[in-house]
């Protein structure tokens, strides 16, 4: 049969053509899209601010900076994530630290938060930055979230690489109601594609003003921002050490065409998502818990399949359905635990870690094909 790979990127003729027309215009780097795609990025999430990166990572790394995140600060994020969620902090010179997980949602767990916050206040090791991660597309519970950064005084950036699309209570993903600032990933299996890129949407302007510089080279040609008046036009200035982290016209004509089609991916995930929630209804493997409250963008399907894992992991990759795996707590890999962290201190996130399996899901999955996924699993079941 046919590879079915666990995501993929759908594109189509007008995404092409779209592409193909800045190849052909005057600008491939800087150019009018990059500046478009940012507009309707921030629009469709309801957001005032977006600056387009090349990358999510990039994204993260950017609004850590703009945080003013160093040397002297604490970051927390969950374990179950990549590697980019806290590597960030690292970028900075910080220190990382890990709140586990809800089994159930594989989503940061709010009683372990609060938990963690209450014996951090109690000997003066608070964190100043917090990265919730909307894992496989459902929104963190931001609400809470928020209430305890007003009480404990930590920031809260939002990594939404998953969950472009999904809303929670009425609030898209990325509106930073209830956060300082959002980020969004658009690598090929994301929601939209730009082929790599990223987005930081933010509510707040000094964090948009620096995300914007960080983001190229710390540079600004706003003569609103200059420090030095009265120079000609060509001027600029560098006030900060910044990156290239600038998303190009190329990758921003690509994600312009793919907005456009974004609720209908999401909606096609959703279809696949409960073909699947109806077949596993009442089966030994489990889906991800979705709050009745939340619209979920669908960006993996993650089913608990307990200890035999590795041997369902192998039988279906065997039979070319290219499963994987979502995630191995980042504080069990290696370059984490020279940092201190062991087994165990994360339970949650490690149990996911270990009975987790992800399985197809994408805009343009055939019927034929997730029958024959659906068909595995239930020759596994007898």
């Amino acid at each position: 049969m046919d590879y079915i790979p666990y995501n993929r990127q759908q594109i189509d003729q007008e995404d092409i053509s779209a592409v193909a027309a800045v190849l052909q215009s005057d600008f491939l780097t800087q150019g009018p899209n990059a500046t478009l795609f940012e507009k309707l990025i921030a629009k469709h999430v309801c957001a005032e601010h977006a600056v387009a990166t090349s990358s999510a990572t990039a994204a993260l790394h950017v609004a850590c900076l703009a945080f003013g995140v160093n040397q002297n600060s604490l970051v927390w994020t969950v374990p179950n994530t990549f590697v980019a969620s806290a590597n960030c902090a690292l970028y900075c010179g910080a220190k990382v630290d890990f709140v586990d997980i809800d089994y159930h949602t594989g989503n940061l767990s709010l009683e372990c938060l609060e938990s963690k916050l209450v014996e951090a206040d109690s000997i003066g090791a608070l964190p100043d930055l917090l990265i919730p991660v909307h894992f496989s597309g459902q929104p963190t519970d931001q609400r809470e979230i928020w209430l305890l950064s007003q009480k404990y005084g930590f920031k809260v950036l939002e990594d939404c690489s998953h969950s472009l699309g999904a809303s929670c209570g009425g609030a898209h993903a990325g509106s930073c109601k209830f956060s300082h600032a959002s980020i969004f990933s658009f690598h090929p299996v994301k929601m939209i594609t730009c082929a790599e890129g990223g987005m930081i949407t933010t509510n707040d302007e000094e964090i948009h003003r620096k995300s914007k510089m960080f983001s190229s080279h710390g540079i600004t040609r706003e003569r609103a921002t200059l420090l030095i008046n009265n120079k000609p036009d060509w001027y600029y200035e560098q006030q900060m050490l910044g990156y290239n982290y600038r998303m190009n016209d190329i990758q921003a004509a690509l994600g312009i065409s793919q907005l456009s089609k974004l609720d209908h991916f999401v909606a096609q995930r959703n279809t696949i998502a409960k073909k699947y929630d109806n077949f596993f209804l009442n089966t030994k493997y489990v889906p991800l818990k979705i709050d009745d409250a939340k619209y979920c963008s669908h960006h993996l399907y993650v089913v608990r399949v307990g200890k035999s894992r590795d041997e369902i992991f192998n039988f279906l990759r065997s039979k070319n359905v290219g499963v994987n795996v979502h995630y191995h707590p980042v504080h069990l890999q290696p370059f984490y635990r020279k940092l201190g962290f062991a087994p165990g201190m994360y339970p949650s996130a490690e149990r996911h870690g270990n009975e987790s399996i992800s399985i197809p899901i994408f805009p343009g999955l055939s019927e034929v094909h997730q029958n024959k996924v659906i068909e595995l699993f239930s020759n596994l079941l007898k």
